[in-house]
């Protein structure tokens, strides 16, 4: 199979199964995305359309509190207290935390550089592809309308999702 046909199938996929809602495909299809790729789709979403940014990757507050987990390319579970984790939560205890959500933008910015964290976090107690299924599973989410938005971005931003039409690639065997 060619590469650009595989991308292009890549992104077409991404985007069928965003507006679908099929969260474990849309997973598996994040997975096999390219952190660079991730990246610059969180940098489309959050230069066009901060409302969606701020619902992906939101991180959570420590039981209620303002202490926010705070992005980073590197877990620490110590002052600094960072997370590499999809909508990490913040930890009362710690002083390292942020008093206010972090998003998409700032997960693909801070936690996804030098081509870390993806599919899988580093995140104590991380599981196979942790970060892509959170992903998934949190623009499966999104209203009929953001998830055209987000399809369409990603078709976008996925290296080689501009292209138009798959070449088809065929052989002929004959035998005598």
């Amino acid at each position: 199979r060619n590469e650009v046909d595989t991308v292009y199938l890549l992104a077409k996929e991404l985007a069928y199964d965003v507006v679908t809602g099929q969260t474990d495909n849309l997973a598996a299809a994040l997975a096999r995305t390219s952190g660079k790729d991730i990246v610059q789709f969180a940098k489309a979403v959050g230069v066009s359309h901060p409302s969606i940014d701020e619902q992906v990757c939101k991180t959570q507050p420590a039981s209620g509190n303002t202490k926010y987990g705070v992005y980073e390319a590197t877990f620490q579970d110590s002052n600094p207290y960072t997370r590499t984790l999809c909508g990490a939560k913040g930890n009362a205890s710690q002083s390292g935390t942020g008093t206010s959500p972090e998003y998409l933008k700032h997960f693909a910015e801070r936690t996804l550089k030098d081509g870390k964290n993806w599919p899988t976090s580093t995140d104590t107690g991380s599981s196979s592809n942790d970060n892509a299924k959170k992903v998934a599973g949190e623009l499966t989410k999104l209203t009929t309308e953001e998830k055209t938005i987000v399809a369409g971005l990603l078709a976008k931003t996925i290296e080689g999702g501009e292209v138009v039409e798959i070449r088809a690639v065929s052989s002929t065997f004959v035998s005598i």
